[in-house]
């Protein structure tokens, strides 16, 4: 009866966007660039954990990180559409699944800055009955009580709903919601 989405690598490729200003706040470090597949790797549980993977990657020390962090956001946040594109057939699978009479909610480790700037872009703002960004709950992906706090807030059960995402943290949090 009710199906939750992830976002980033799921419905929308956003990795050349994030990766673009990752090396923004790293050219700001005086550091190299990442490539897109090593910043790829990166993302999934979070903007936190994944500047902390870029620090560990370009050797920036624990007293620069939250500079790192702060040039991160600075340019991202400015524009987290830069670089985004819809993955094909996100949007027929979406007007299917709303045609067919499912519950939609999206469930994202996107800050809630992003979020909803990312679907008005995509078209996919009036898809989600629910929307639940990582910085919005106590517990985000990887675990499940994120998912079901969607889960609940749609109405439906754990039982009844499937799961859609991309990552080992998408996995894990479906997992822990059982």
């Amino acid at each position: 009866t009710a199906i939750v989405f992830d976002l980033d690598g799921t419905l929308v490729d956003s990795a050349p966007g994030i990766a673009a200003a990752v090396n923004t706040a790293l050219a700001a470090q005086y550091c190299r660039p990442l490539s897109l597949a090593q910043v790829t790797s990166f993302i999934g549980n979070g903007v936190p954990a994944l500047i902390e993977q870029v620090a560990i990657a370009s050797g920036i020390s624990m007293l620069r990180r939250e500079a790192l962090l702060e040039g991160f956001r600075s340019a991202y946040y400015a524009d987290p559409t830069y670089l985004t594109a819809l993955f094909d057939g996100a949007l027929p699978c979406l007007e299917g699944l709303r045609a067919s009479g499912f519950r939609l909610g999206i469930c994202p480790n996107k800050p809630t800055a992003t979020t909803p700037p990312v679907l008005e872009a995509m078209e996919l703002d009036g898809f989600f009955d629910v929307i639940s960004c990582g910085d919005a709950v106590p517990h985000p992906k990887s675990d499940g009580r994120h998912v079901r706090l969607v889960v609940e807030e749609l109405g439906a059960t754990i039982e009844t709903t499937a799961m859609v995402g991309d990552s080992e943290s998408d996995i894990s949090a479906a997992i822990d919601a059982e």
